[in-house]
């Protein structure tokens, strides 16, 4: 089976947004979950988190960012073309039941994950805050998707160059310490983001939420490159971003270890990119 592209918009100069026909992962679904796809028969495997789902039209969103050779042939896919591969849901979905009111933290593409969830928690009747950050006003994404569906949205930017300026943690810390009350928040973008919300959040005592995305390969757990160390109840444990996650207690994760581990084949991608020389002229 093949998937066809059925629409693709340019969200900023480096992030995508395609719908996917693919009925029977529309259908199962759900925030917080991933698709693992293949851009052709001997392309490698990348995992997208699932941006949004038509259960009438059988599509599924993803959200990405060009980043290397495999996101960059991506990119130069039209609607009417075919992917090889499009495996999913994968994953645990983000777990909303129960919270009434929540704060939700994008940063960057990472939003394209935010997004889900704060639309899964209104749906469910929670009251839900957002703040979403990025470098510059060239990179800002989906702003009317979030203000549509929160009850207070803060847009930071790390220039000033639109919205407040600065980075993520100064809104939440500054409605926590103006008595917003949360019954969770989900943090949810480059891992040096979600660390230090992490870090602003701890003192006033509210569960944090983060959604990782380590190295993966086969989504199922066997291959053992997307596995996390946990401090839980004094012990380190190993866990699976895959099949675990990808979302985990902000509190346990080693955010430091997981960086280090992630910056492991930067070399390998940068030659990947440079080879593949989708965009020369």
């Amino acid at each position: 089976m093949r998937y066809r592209i059925v629409n693709k918009q340019q969200l900023n100069p480096t992030v995508y947004r395609i719908a996917v026909e693919a009925p029977l992962v529309a259908a199962k679904a759900k925030a917080g979950q991933f698709v693992i796809l293949r851009v052709h028969e001997d392309g490698e495997r990348i995992p997208l988190t699932v941006a949004g789902t038509d259960l009438n039209k059988g599509t599924v969103d993803v959200i990405y960012q060009v980043v290397g050779a495999t996101t960059a042939k991506l990119s130069a896919l039209e609607p009417g073309d075919h992917l090889a591969d499009f495996v999913g849901p994968l994953g645990e979905p983000t777990h909303i039941d129960g919270v009434k009111r929540a704060l939700v933290v994008g940063g960057g593409v990472g939003c394209a994950i935010a997004l889900p969830v704060a639309r899964a928690l209104k749906d469910n009747g929670a009251k839900v805050d957002s703040v979403i950050g990025f470098r510059t006003k060239e990179l800002v994404i989906l702003q009317e998707e979030f203000a549509a569906i929160s009850d207070r949205l803060a847009v930071m930017t790390d220039d000033g160059s639109y919205g407040d300026h600065g980075n993520v943690t100064m809104p939440v810390k500054a409605w926590l310490e103006g008595g917003a009350q949360y019954d969770c928040v989900y943090a949810i973008g480059p891992l040096i983001m979600m660390k230090y919300t992490v870090l602003t959040v701890k003192p006033f005592g509210v569960p944090v939420v983060v959604s990782m995305n380590p190295i993966m390969v086969d989504g199922t757990g066997m291959c053992g490159g997307c596995r996390l160390t946990l401090n839980v109840d004094g012990k380190r444990v190993t866990k699976f971003a895959c099949v675990d996650g990808p979302d985990f207690d902000g509190y346990q994760v080693d955010f430091d270890e997981a960086m280090a581990r992630g910056a492991t084949f930067v070399l390998q991608e940068r030659h990947a990119k440079d080879a593949c020389n989708l965009f020369a002229k």
